[in-house]
């Protein structure tokens, strides 16, 4: 991947993997323009950052994705490259819940997979006339093994891993690279409040810092899947055997 000179925009960029992107890329001499619901952290992410822009954006909605790609274009032309980050997880028990929660269930495939489909149809004709034009996806290794607690983030990170897979083939041919970066368990705001601090065999999770380091280092070999860390084992898990064994581990 180019990893300087790129006009670049983020989506969920108001903490976590987003926001270390965002501040990773800028730190090499990138535009990167942000966007996020909370615009009081996109202005002061702005201005400990000179030059970097923002746009507020909630990606469940359509309409304000059109408005977004036409701002962002037509004040950063050179745009290059849409990195797909916004996110949300959420706790459900299928035993335990009574009623299911529509509006929370349509708000995590909202933001999770209409989010980056709509935003990638929203900005893809003007990628396609761009050079060096690159999509990039954060999926997670949850796609791959998922972890039961949280059923719908997992199954909207497996689509998202799947039409991933299928667009950067139609892309093949069309000058838009298509990247998925996979993340272990990070420490982020992800999953909210509550959130165990290890697992019960003491593990944790992965230093935020350390994992845009090495993000970073990955996505200069050019490759189109960055498996980071953890994250490696579950993507190679590919067998049913094998997924079997590892989410049984997972979820004892």
């Amino acid at each position: 991947m180019q990893m300087q000179g790129n006009t670049i925009f983020v989506t969920g960029a108001t903490s976590g993997i987003g926001q270390g992107l965002a501040e990773a890329f800028h730190a090499r001499g990138n535009q990167v323009i942000i966007s996020g619901r909370r615009e009081e952290r996109l202005k002061e992410m702005c201005q400990r950052h000179a030059g970097m822009a923002h746009v507020v954006l909630d990606v469940t909605n359509p309409q304000a994705i059109q408005a977004a790609a036409r701002r962002v274009i037509g004040e950063f032309p050179a745009l290059n490259c849409v990195i797909n980050n916004a996110g949300v997880q959420m706790h459900a028990n299928h035993t335990t819940d009574s009623v299911l929660d529509d509006e929370r269930l349509l708000a995590e495939v909202s933001t999770n997979l209409l989010g980056p489909i709509r935003v990638t149809a929203a900005f893809l004709p003007h990628l396609a006339n761009c050079s060096s034009a690159m999509l990039i996806n954060v999926s997670s290794g949850l796609a791959f093994v998922p972890m039961a607690r949280f059923p719908g983030y997992c199954a909207t990170k497996a689509a998202i891993h799947s039409w991933t897979m299928s667009t950067r083939h139609q892309l093949r041919t069309a000058g838009v690279k298509v990247i998925e970066i996979i993340p272990p368990w990070v420490a982020t705001e992800l999953g909210g409040a509550g959130k165990p601090v290890t697992t019960a065999d003491g593990r944790g999770p992965m230093p935020l810092e350390t994992f845009i380091a090495e993000t970073m280092k990955e996505l200069e070999s050019g490759a189109d899947e960055v498996a980071i860390a953890d994250a490696k084992r579950l993507v190679a898990a590919t067998s049913p055997d094998a997924v079997k064994k590892i989410f049984s581990f997972m979820n004892g």
